[in-house]
């Protein structure tokens, strides 16, 4: 069974997506570590972040998967090192080319082969996989988004205000909005999850609930 949760950044669907897996003993795939993996062997390989063919066919040859919330590069744990500012950096141009995006889809689609997998992005409901048997499109208030991801960023010990963060988040969603591959919007039989006003615990009870109706006794598990 796949379960997709999509939307903008500081929806919560990453803490969301986490839990979800972590209740229902699935696997979580966290598409935009993925990402940040490519980014992270581009940049020790010194390929070139423009070359999008060079970075495709390395996304190909990459075996990147999911063990106990760690993600893995072949036996090699790189969870700490691709959340790093210089990855973050450098993920923007990985994830916005469209034969990198091709690449990491079939790689997405294998990894969610035969098990049962919650999976969160920016287009895994309305893209990748469109035959989910759940997909949600989470979202929350521009204020209210910003206020999550300044809070987060004040807790990793990141010196930065709340407009910084809002203006971030600003240009980041029309990057994510006019992507020519895999640009954010809800599927169209996506259900739409408004977060503001509700607790992780409340948005994990609702998913839980649209699982369950698709397969009685498996929020339970």
């Amino acid at each position: 069974m796949i379960v997709t949760l999509d939307g903008p950044a500081g929806a919560g669907k990453s803490t969301a997506a986490r839990a979800l897996a972590a209740r229902l003993g699935w696997c979580y795939l966290d598409t935009g570590a993925m990402y940040r993996t490519v980014a992270l062997v581009a940049l020790e390989r010194a390929i070139p972040l423009e070359d999008a063919a060079a970075l495709a066919e390395l996304a190909g040859s990459l075996a990147i998967d999911f063990c106990g919330g760690r993600v893995l590069l072949g036996d090699r744990d790189v969870s700490v090192e691709i959340r790093t500012e210089r990855i973050t950096q450098a993920t923007r141009p990985v994830a916005d080319a469209p034969p990198v995006r091709a690449a990491m889809k079939q790689l997405q689609r294998r990894l969610a082969e035969g098990r049962d997998v919650v999976t969160e992005g920016r287009d895994q409901g309305s893209e990748v996989f469109p035959w989910a048997d759940v997909k949600v499109f989470m979202t929350a208030s521009a204020d209210e988004r910003a206020r999550r991801r300044h809070l987060e960023e004040e807790s990793r010990g990141l010196a930065t205000s709340l407009e910084s963060v809002r203006a971030a988040q600003a240009r980041r969603d029309e990057g994510d909005r006019v992507r020519p591959v895999g640009a954010m919007q809800p599927a169209a039989d996506a259900v739409i999850l408004e977060t503001d006003g509700l607790s992780a615990a409340d948005v994990v009870d609702r998913l839980a609930a649209l699982v369950a109706a698709k397969r009685p006794g498996a929020s339970s598990a």
